[in-house]
C-alpha cells in the first residue's frame, strides 16, 4: 500500500505543484479578514458607564457588609450605662490587679477567687453576645450592669478576706 501511495504522488506531483488555491478560497479568506477588521470598539462613555456600575456595586457591597458586621455596644443602647460599664470595668481590673499582688502569698486562694470571677465574666460575655440579637436590649444591658456590679462586689469581698487572713497571720506570728 505504501508503494501505491508513493507511486500516485510521483505521478501526480506536477498537478499538485501547478494548482494553487482556488479563487473562491482567496475570496472567502479576504471576506473573513474584512469581518475581523470591522470589530466594534468601545467608546469612552461605555467604559465610563461600566466603571460607574462597578463603583456603585462596590459601594453597596461595602455598606451592606459594614452594617451586617457592626456590633451593638452598651453605649449604643444607653450613654449612661456605657459610662457605668467603663467605670465598673476599670474598677474590676484594678481589684484584679490587687488580688494578683496577694497571689504569691496564697496561690490556692487566689486561683479559687479567680475561678469565681471567671465564671461571672463568662456570664457577662454571654450577655454581650445576647445583646447583638436581643429584641429588648434594655433588659440585657441592665443584666450586664448587674453582672459587673456582682463581679465588683465579689472582688471586694475577696480582697477583704485576704486582708483578714493576712492580719490574722500577722497577729499570730507576733
Amino acid at each position: 500500500m505504501k508503494n501505491k501511495l508513493e507511486g500516485f504522488i510521483k505521478e501526480n506531483k506536477r498537478e499538485f505543484e501547478v494548482k494553487g488555491p482556488s479563487e473562491q478560497l482567496w475570496e472567502r479568506i479576504s471576506a473573513e479578514l474584512d469581518k475581523k477588521q470591522q470589530k466594534k470598539s468601545f467608546k469612552l462613555y461605555q467604559w465610563m458607564s461600566i466603571a460607574a456600575m462597578l463603583v456603585i456595586g462596590l459601594g453597596a457591597y461595602l455598606t451592606y457588609s459594614y452594617q451586617s458586621h457592626r456590633q451593638i455596644d452598651v453605649a449604643d443602647v444607653s450613654k449612661s450605662f456605657g459610662k457605668k460599664e467603663v467605670h465598673l470595668a476599670s474598677l474590676i481590673e484594678e481589684k484584679k490587679d490587687s488580688l494578683e499582688v496577694y497571689a504569691k502569698d496564697n496561690p490556692e486562694l487566689y486561683h479559687k477567687f479567680m475561678s469565681d470571677v471567671s465564671k461571672l465574666n463568662a456570664d457577662y460575655e454571654t450577655l454581650k453576645k445576647q445583646l447583638q440579637t436581643s429584641p429588648n436590649s434594655q433588659i440585657v444591658v441592665r443584666a450586664m450592669m448587674k453582672n459587673l456590679d456582682i463581679q465588683l462586689q465579689v472582688l471586694n469581698q475577696q480582697l477583704m478576706i485576704i486582708n483578714q487572713v493576712n492580719q490574722y497571720k500577722k497577729e499570730n506570728s507576733i
